[in-house]
């Protein structure tokens, strides 16, 4: 394990809307912001998606990536050090923080701005990590083109679940939306174009109770009825998992204060969490909007909130030097004079 010796002003972990956004102000501020942006999606989930359609600015939509990219390069115009690594480890205690990546270098920093956002929701079922990759995928813009002209399922009912069962009919032969519930929780332009796409069909009030497969590979699955608990059979060789997401907190368990679904807490309407000069942004802390826009709004909030800390921290008094020589009063109140030193003859030139 290595450490560097300079110790910055900000260190932000994770990129997406809220990292780069941090990293865009911090760096406006000339705080010299250092950005650990992950080893696999870097620029955040919204690398994986297709058309965004709701980010202010661009009124004919803008591909995800490209978007991510043009914040990436905004946020380095302005002298943002962006990182391809993964954190290992922190720790959050002091005034100084330490972050660990995962080639074992101690970065430290005075302030951390956390910014993880979440990972995909797994169903649970036994052997559905063994399938990834094999026929079980959460990402039809990374997957979909393996799967032409096959029958794919997508599970999930939120607009997520329809902009993936949407862009499969791109590919797939059919497409078959599995929902646990009567109703889509997507938005209604989303539920609209799915519902005229005639290669998508519906299964509602269902959930997958298992996964079959065949020389390794997703054969099939087992439908069980959310209302009477009977069970069907669907032959399928795809299937794309589009049920949520968890967030990325694991790394600060045991340091910063989480809620009670993992979330980050912050003191709200600020970004401050439990530990002072570590600062909470985006989908890490929010489990109620989780747009874009608002994730980027939070990591303009954390950055200004780390900018006024690290300004408190200057302007806090020195601490006192405790190692001045004593003084000793002067008769007469004439004030103090120093202690005289003990007597060294060598000093003095004597023998």
């Amino acid at each position: 394990m290595s450490a560097g010796t300079d110790v910055r002003d900000v260190v932000v972990i994770g990129s997406g809307p809220a990292g780069y956004t941090a990293a865009l102000y911090t760096a406006r501020a000339e705080l010299r912001p250092l950005v650990f942006g992950g080893a696999v999606f870097v620029g955040g989930s919204l690398t994986t998606t297709t058309e965004v359609e709701n980010f202010p600015g661009f009124p004919e939509g803008v591909d995800g990536p490209v978007l991510m990219e043009n914040m990436r390069a905004q946020a380095e115009r302005f002298g943002a050090e962006i990182v391809e690594d993964d954190i290992a480890a922190v720790d959050l205690t002091g005034d100084v923080k330490t972050v660990t990546d995962t080639a074992g270098t101690v970065h430290r920093a005075r302030a951390v701005i956390v910014a993880t956002g979440s990972g995909y929701r797994r169903l649970g079922l036994p052997n559905e990590d063994a399938l990834s990759g094999r026929g079980v995928s959460w990402c039809a813009t990374c997957d979909g083109f393996f799967f032409r002209d096959r029958d794919i399922v997508v599970v999930g009912g939120g607009d997520t679940a329809m902009e993936e069962a949407t862009f499969l009919t791109r590919f797939a032969r059919s497409v078959t939306v599995v929902h646990r519930r009567s109703t889509l929780r997507a938005s209604q332009v989303m539920r609209n174009r799915a519902f005229s796409d005639e290669k998508i069909s519906f299964a509602f009030d269902s959930e997958i109770a298992a996964l079959h497969e065949e020389n390794g590979m997703l054969s099939g699955l087992t439908l069980r009825d959310t209302r009477d608990g009977t069970t069907r059979e669907l032959a399928a060789t795809g299937l794309f998992i589009a049920i949520g997401h968890d967030p990325r907190t694991e790394l600060f368990r045991g340091q910063l204060e989480l809620d009670s679904a993992g979330y980050l807490k912050v003191e709200s309407p600020s970004t401050r969490t439990s530990v002072p000069g570590v600062f909470g942004a985006g989908d890490v802390v929010d489990h109620t909007y989780r747009q874009a826009i608002t994730a980027a709004g939070s990591g303009c909030a954390a950055a200004l909130d780390a900018e006024r800390y690290l300004a408190a921290l200057s302007d806090a008094p020195a601490t006192p030097d405790t190692s001045v020589t004593p003084v000793t009063a002067v008769p007469g109140g004439a004030g103090p004079r120093p202690t005289p030193p003990e007597h060294d003859p060598a000093a003095s030139g004597a023998a």
